[in-house]
């Protein structure tokens, strides 16, 4: 096997995800007229007559993705449908459809997935699109869910990871590193209910980035906020895996480099206060942490003032003509390289 030969190893921990996807999808070659943009961006393009289909696809597994014993069945299941409809409109497309498939053990109990379903119901509503169809099938492993999200659009302004420009600025949405934080208050309120079951923990300070871990949104009012101010970026990635990750995807895709700045990246308070707490790196959080579910994405320089206007939106660095040297200038004028050192699914597996 020459794939294995290369890397030395056949051990799936010892290849990152992004080198998996790139390693067994090489060989495939398109047949059809109608794919327009194939496997390497967050969603593929399809083109049929006057409009191009966007569609997504992520699967979660329990112990993987999400752990039951602190993430509500509901939540769990709109946050499936969030992080599907995420990836569609960093292709600067809306959502209009989505098809679930779900795997479930002995253990669970109909009502159980009945609120789950209540979760998708209430994603679909509040973003407008249909539940069309999917499967159901048992599961000997816990429970896994599958989502595709499919959008469309008659408009050419469909932004991808590989268009962006020599001097573009870039561009994030929102605050980063809230959802890792309140990752890390649940994993150790689990810790502490584990010894004491009779605990009750007071979270009220940690209300933001709680819900921004377990009910995260997607960005879709940044389309609408982007539109009113007639600006379409020239390169967009919604921000699942880590600033830094993120930023590295734009790179590969685009042939630049970045370079950022850290009292640019945009953290909430709360976030701070969390860190100081953990004893965490505020930048660290924001640069590996993942599940913001942001936008990041670039613009010519001749928008810095309208982003600038916005209260939704921050300018954190740019883009130039040059490979393998995105960084991050810090506050004490430090060049430090970005590494893709957020959310890996094999690397992070256990």
């Amino acid at each position: 096997m020459d794939n294995i030969e290369e890397n030395g190893s056949n051990d799936i921990q010892s290849i990152s995800e992004k080198e998996l996807i790139q390693r067994i999808t090489k060989s495939f070659k398109n047949k059809n007229s109608s794919t327009k943009v194939d496997i390497g961006d967050d969603a593929a393009i399809l083109r049929f007559e006057k409009y191009n289909l966007a569609i997504s696809q992520d699967i979660l597994v329990e112990n993987v993705h999400f752990d039951l014993s602190y993430v509500p069945l509901k939540h769990l299941g709109y946050k499936s449908v969030v992080v599907n409809i995420s990836d569609i409109i960093s292709m600067n497309v809306k959502p209009s459809h989505v098809l679930v498939s779900i795997a479930v053990s002995n253990r669970f109990k109909i009502d159980a997935i009945e609120e789950i379903y209540d979760g998708i119901k209430h994603a679909c509503s509040y973003y407008s699109v249909d539940l069309i169809g999917g499967d159901t099938t048992s599961s000997n492993k816990g429970l896994m869910i599958s989502v595709t999200c499919i959008g469309n659009t008659n408009s050419e302004k469909i932004t991808l990871r590989k268009g962006a420009n020599e001097n573009d600025l870039l561009v994030v949405s929102g605050d980063l590193g809230s959802a890792y934080m309140g990752l890390q208050v649940l994993e150790r309120e689990k810790k502490v209910f584990e010894v004491n079951p009779k605990s009750q923990p007071d979270l009220s300070s940690y209300s933001y980035c709680i819900e921004r871990q377990l009910k995260p949104e997607a960005r879709v009012d940044i389309l609408n906020h982007l539109k009113e101010m007639n600006i379409n970026p020239t390169s967009m990635i919604d921000i699942s895996d880590g600033l830094s990750s993120e930023i590295n995807h734009l790179s590969d895709n685009s042939g630049l480099s970045f370079h950022i700045y850290e009292d640019k990246i945009p953290i909430s308070d709360e976030t701070k206060k969390v860190c100081e707490e953990f004893k965490i790196s505020p930048t660290i959080a924001a640069l590996n942490g993942g599940e913001d579910y942001e936008l990041l994405f670039t613009v010519p320089k001749r928008f810095k003032k309208k982003i600038e206007s916005s209260d939704y939106l921050t300018i954190i660095g740019s883009s130039l003509n040059k490979k393998n040297d995105n960084c991050m200038i810090t506050s004490l004028g430090q060049k430090i390289n970005l590494t893709s050192s957020g959310w890996d699914a094999f690397k992070n597996e256990g």
